[in-house]
């Protein structure tokens, strides 16, 4: 077997990202009060880093692309009957896939539903836009707090997932999102990377938008 990279820095580094902030913004909701402030910062961040992802989805390396790793139905039932290797598909398998999708898709439903929230507890730290919700305001912190809910189900199933692949199925994940190589049989496959570069403009830009929305009056 040849010691292969798969992933690249920027995806590594919005994975791990991404999983530290969803965890403090649960937190920081739950604790309530101050905290609330760094809550709505927060959603500000994670939506740069969402969509930074989706563009790096389109723009980014090979096993970045959503190109590479969303599959049609046949292709996962392929996977699951065993008649997909490593080789060809060595990043994100057809059933991860889904998850990966509806993770940040999931989190991405979330931030924009708590960027038009209002504070009915405190009624200080209403969020950046839910004045512009209007009588739907009081609705959407609803859907908000619900949605919590759901994502935190997801989390723990993809949890779930990568546990049973390491402790069943002895295939550990949580190492090669870390190093960004992983060992496959020949022939390897051969992956283009996008540059650390590019990486930046895309966040700089998805920053930029993201703090756009604490300007608007």
């Amino acid at each position: 077997m040849k010691k292969v990279k798969v992933w690249d820095l920027p995806t590594r580094l919005f994975h791990w990202t991404l999983v530290a902030s969803v965890i403090f913004m649960f937190v920081s909701a739950k604790m309530g009060g101050s905290m609330l402030q760094w809550h709505l910062r927060c959603g500000l961040f994670l939506l740069a880093l969402i969509l930074f992802r989706i563009i790096w989805g389109f723009v980014g390396s090979d096993t970045a692309r959503f190109t590479q790793f969303v599959k049609s139905p046949k292709h996962i039932i392929r996977y699951i009957k065993g008649e997909i290797s490593e080789n060809e598909q060595p990043g994100h398998n057809p059933l991860g896939a889904l998850m990966v999708v509806a993770l940040i898709f999931g989190v991405l439903f979330q931030v924009a539903t708590g960027l038009f929230s209002p504070d009915e507890n405190s009624y200080i730290y209403d969020a950046y836009l839910s004045k512009f919700a209007g009588s739907n305001a009081s609705d959407i912190r609803k859907i908000h707090l619900i949605f919590a809910n759901i994502l935190m189900i997801l989390a723990i199933i993809h949890f779930v997932v990568v546990l049973f692949y390491r402790v069943i199925k002895r295939h550990n994940l949580i190492t090669p999102m870390i190093t960004g190589n992983k060992y496959l049989n020949d022939p390897v496959p051969q992956l283009k990377f996008a540059s650390i570069f590019k990486a930046l403009i895309i966040l700089i830009i998805t920053a930029a938008v993201a703090y756009s929305i604490t300007l608007i009056k």
